[in-house]
């Protein structure tokens, strides 16, 4: 018997004698694409055509084929099949729900498709006709909403999560999305609380719902009063908060557990073999070898949720109970890789096994240690466009965070100790640190290892100077709240002193190269108001007086560092020139510094001339520091405790609309190949009763 083959709506003999025959739905499609009626021959037309299966490749191909003059002619059909569609959404047979769902994501998008070319029809008019929008849009919404809301089936719900994503994204740039008006008017908000409040609800559609959420609360955001913003900002329920950090946190777990087992598969390989072999030669290849695509749509979510809601502040510190000591999840993980930005969700709130040796014990897991973790990854590499937008948002939320009190409060608790194991990026001069011997400390020393970390790493011709501001602005938001607590927090202050004067010294010996792109004196100043920072206010927030002497004792040792500066600044700022002004605050900032050397140097020399000693150690050094304190005089500097509150409108608005965009493509890129699929959504409603 000869085998039938299916494509683009035709059913083919394969001995190819006959003429082809078209499925029944795709003749229904066509007489849609007539001027005609199609009720008028058959009354039952639309009735029938919701229980036909969903032809989407043929309905949006149809649409694509036609110009805009063309399709205006076919506009009362469309209003009528689109109408139909909204009717169908209140039938009580779920496969013709499935069907209408469909239909609409196919007209919307084809008709999306239409509007890039010049015949500039709109929209809204196309789909539904402006008199019958406003009610139609309506209707929509609330079946939609009913739908999110009901105790029915999980895959309409899915479906209905997948046409609001593809509602929101046919446009790059959303605000340019006229049809998002009416999801603005007809708020499915609560809708979204719902699912991300519900263990159930939250485990099959939560990545889903987070990731409108984001999309919807950036829609015109800087324009009008947007209704998502407002009802966002004022959540106060434990549970939906607490789902919406969960899924967050099993998002980005997942992330970092496909690293980590990149990375796993990259050292036991070849190329791991060859790079001992020939030392540094290939890390940046070996890099490229084991990352993982960002997704920054979870990271908008997360950003929002910080920065709208303070109450979503004390989930980020919160163990997940749900993730709690189990170590398989409760359903199969997917085995489709995950695509970049994609909507393609975790399908557990359950923390998998491959997860839990973030930490020693599996009990501290919390939604900041992830970020943390995920942080760390995505800010190894900034030369992607995709891990600088990350790495990006990553230092803005950590800015948000760095300017909360409470957050504040629980990052500098000394009861509240994590083993944070972060990711460190391969380098030629140093040994990869033993994860079992990470001590438990506060979190806001897994923060600031994360900042060193960054410092000492992106010392390179593509200078990021803008993380680099970041960097630094978390640092010191983090030191005025110690200084303000009076918090002495036991932290291996060295290494990050160290780190800020070999960055000042990188500035000098790439000043020509750097200057012609970035203004270092910004950067320069920030560095040297930091070390203002603690020898003006040290005493009140280092741990032990013998920290505040080895703070002396790094700047009298890496002097040289501090003289050049001078000298670069001094010699900048005595010419005129666009960099006078800003160079010649760095040669302000660095009085107290200037004095700390040229009190004590001489007075070292002294010791080593008396006792006749080459060398001294540190603990001669530091012996001679603690007995010229009191001859030591210091200018009391103004404002060093003050800095500037982030504000995104008037600093970020550019990046948001960039990275939005960006969001919006991937997200309705993963939506036309891998969410669409008919089959799986039918096995639900195999039979219609």
């Amino acid at each position: 018997m000869a085998q039938t083959e299916k494509k683009g709506g035709l059913l083919r003999k394969s001995s190819a004698s006959k003429k082809p025959l078209k499925e029944k739905v795709v003749l229904m499609y066509d007489e849609v694409f007539t001027t005609e009626d199609p009720s008028k021959s058959n009354p039952r037309f639309w009735e029938e055509l919701f229980l036909m299966k969903v032809n989407l490749e043929y309905l949006e191909g149809k649409l694509e084929a036609l110009d805009g003059e063309e399709l205006m002619k076919i506009k009362d059909n469309i209003n009528c099949l689109f109408q139909h569609c909204i009717q169908a959404l209140g039938e009580e047979h779920p496969i013709r729900v499935v069907n209408a769902l469909q239909t609409l994501c196919a007209l919307i998008r084809g008709v999306h498709q239409k509007n890039k070319s010049t015949s500039g029809f709109d929209i809204i008019n196309m789909l539904v006709g402006f008199d019958k929008a406003e009610l139609c849009m309506k209707n929509l919404m609330e079946s939609l909403d009913s739908l999110l809301c009901a105790e029915g089936s999980e895959s309409l719900k899915s479906l209905c999560l997948k046409l609001l994503l593809c509602l929101v994204t046919v446009t790059d740039n959303i605000s340019q999305n006229t049809i998002l008006e009416y999801v603005m008017i007809n708020s499915i908000f609560e809708a979204i609380l719902q699912i991300l409040s519900s263990p159930l609800s939250r485990r099959e559609h939560g990545y889903d719902a987070v990731v409108l959420l984001a999309l919807l609360v950036n829609y015109r955001k800087y324009e009008s009063v947007n209704p998502y913003i407002v009802k966002l900002s004022i959540v106060d329920d434990e549970a939906t908060l607490n789902g919406m950090g969960l899924v967050i946190a099993q998002a980005l777990s997942e992330y970092n557990r496909q690293y980590k087992d990149k990375e796993e598969e990259h050292q036991s390989g070849f190329f791991s073999a060859l790079t001992n072999m020939v030392g540094s030669m290939f890390i940046a290849d070996a890099d490229e070898k084991i990352s993982v695509q960002t997704n920054e749509a979870i990271l908008l979510a997360l950003y929002e949720a910080v920065h709208l809601n303070r109450n979503f502040i004390t989930v980020l510190a919160q163990s997940h109970p749900e993730m709690g000591l189990m170590t398989t999840p409760t359903s199969p993980v997917p085995t489709t890789p995950v695509t970049p930005l994609g909507t393609t969700p975790p399908s557990s709130d359950v923390i998998s096994s491959a997860e839990l040796p973030l930490d020693a014990d599996v009990q501290t897991s919390n939604l900041l240690i992830t970020f943390l973790k995920y942080s760390s990854i995505v800010m190894q590499d900034t030369k992607d466009e995709h891990r600088l937008h990350s790495g990006k948002l990553c230092l803005i939320i950590l800015t948000c965070i760095a300017e909360d009190q409470y957050a504040n409060a629980f990052l500098h608790d000394d009861n509240m100790n994590f083993r944070v194991n972060l990711h460190r990026m391969p380098m030629r001069h140093r040994k990869k640190a033993a994860d079992k011997n990470l001590p438990c400390r506060p979190l806001v020393c897994a923060v600031l290892d994360l900042m060193v970390e960054f410092i000492v790493t992106h010392m390179m011709k593509e200078f990021p100077m803008d993380l680099y501001v970041r960097c630094i602005q978390i640092v010191h938001k983090l030191l005025c709240y110690q200084k303000k607590c009076r918090v002495r927090l036991h932290y291996t202050w060295r290494e990050l002193w160290s780190a800020l004067i070999n960055l000042l010294k990188f500035l000098m010996s790439n000043e020509t190269v750097l200057l012609a792109k970035h203004n270092i004196f910004t950067l320069a100043l920030m560095v040297v108001n930091l070390f203002n920072m603690f020898i003006t206010y040290g005493d009140t927030f280092l741990p032990t007086p013998s920290s505040y002497d080895e703070l002396y004792y790094e700047i009298i040792r890496m002097h040289q560092n501090f003289d050049n500066l001078y000298s670069m600044v001094l010699r900048i700022s005595t010419n005129a020139g666009q960099w006078k002004e800003p160079a010649s605050k760095v040669t302000h900032a660095l009085v107290n510094i200037r004095a700390i050397i040229n009190h004590f140097n001489p007075k070292i020399e002294s010791y080593a001339a008396v006792n006749h000693i080459s060398q001294l150690s540190e603990d001669q050094v530091l012996e001679v520091v603690r007995s010229n304190y009191d001859t030591l005089t210091l200018k009391l500097q103004d404002g060093l405790d003050q800095y500037e509150r982030y504000s995104e409108q008037h600093k970020e608005a550019a990046f948001f609309k960039e990275l939005v965009r960006s969001i919006s493509i991937n997200v309705r890129k993963n939506l036309a190949f891998n969410t669409l699929s008919q089959e799986l959504l039918l096995k639900e409603f195999s039979t219609i009763s």
